[in-house]
């Protein structure tokens, strides 16, 4: 699954590596290494400009509220647990099927987080020791350091609470495609730890590799077999995950120091 992220890119930056045509500085975001769902948060999307005469789709980045509600939601309460995608059905589930085939995105982010419970602390629950064990986290991220780019979709949901006039009347909102985590050697491991990142947890968000971003992202392109072909998992060995400090597991907590790398595990051992 994907429950947290960081995203600490600057504008300027996601601009040129994605060929944003437009962009509107107001939107700007503060970096943030503990992004958490309902956050704000970058999107790359393609659509007409909005009162454009020219109705050609726009690359843009957008700023979008994490955890899509679906547009003939009632109200936006279920927000908070909509915020993953499974690549397996998300052709066929309700909330995600329109959006699937002509509301796509890319989510940029440096990496995500999870965490995953020490064999210790599995022991000491079996044994009735402690009720709830401590869980290690983890961040993964691009073993050369370039963006991890989430497959992700978009809706729109019209509160009807509010005038037409009102600026919050609309909402747009996303979800991150998780998939299967990959079972093949991490390009980069720990000294101790994980082999693999489905050692970690059994769901990954689905990275597109840059080969697919234009396809990805075209709305022309609306036939859902086609569109399924994209969310193939990338090659196995493009990522590293190192254990981090369980300061990231409160969401009050945010920084660059989020991201440090611990020399071991703070909780147990994962083997």
């Amino acid at each position: 699954m994907c429950g947290r992220y960081a995203a600490s890119r600057r504008p300027e930056d996601l601009t040129g590596l994605f060929q944003i045509e437009k962009w509107e500085p107001s939107e700007a975001l503060a970096p943030d290494w503990n992004v958490a769902p309902t956050k704000e948060v970058y999107a790359v999307l393609e659509r007409p400009l909005k009162d454009a005469e020219d109705r050609r789709p726009v690359r843009q980045l957008r700023k979008l509220r994490w955890g899509l509600v679906p547009s003939f939601a009632k109200n936006p309460e279920g927000a908070a647990r909509m915020i993953n995608a499974r690549a397996e059905t998300v052709h066929e589930k309700p909330s995600f099927r329109r959006p699937f085939a002509a509301r796509r995105c890319i989510l940029p982010a440096d990496g995500y987080y999870e965490w995953g419970t020490g064999t210790e602390e599995r022991e000491l629950e079996v044994k009735g020791k402690k009720k709830r064990p401590r869980k290690q986290p983890y961040f993964v991220t691009p073993a050369d350091g370039s963006v991890f780019a989430m497959a992700g979709l978009y809706e729109f949901w019209r509160d009807r609470t509010l005038p037409d006039d009102h600026p919050q009347s609309w909402w747009v909102t996303c979800s991150v495609i998780t998939t299967e985590a990959e079972t093949g050697p991490l390009g980069v491991a720990p000294a101790e730890g994980p082999r693999s990142l489905s050692d970690i947890h059994p769901r990954m968000p689905l990275m597109l590799t840059e080969d697919r971003w234009d396809a990805w992202l075209d709305p022309a392109r609306t036939d859902p077999d086609e569109l399924r072909e994209l969310l193939a998992p990338p090659p196995t060995g493009l990522m590293r995950a190192y254990p981090v400090g369980t300061a990231v597991s409160n969401v009050r907590n945010n920084g660059p120091e989020l991201l440090e790398e611990l020399e071991a595990p703070e909780v147990g051992t994962l083997f």
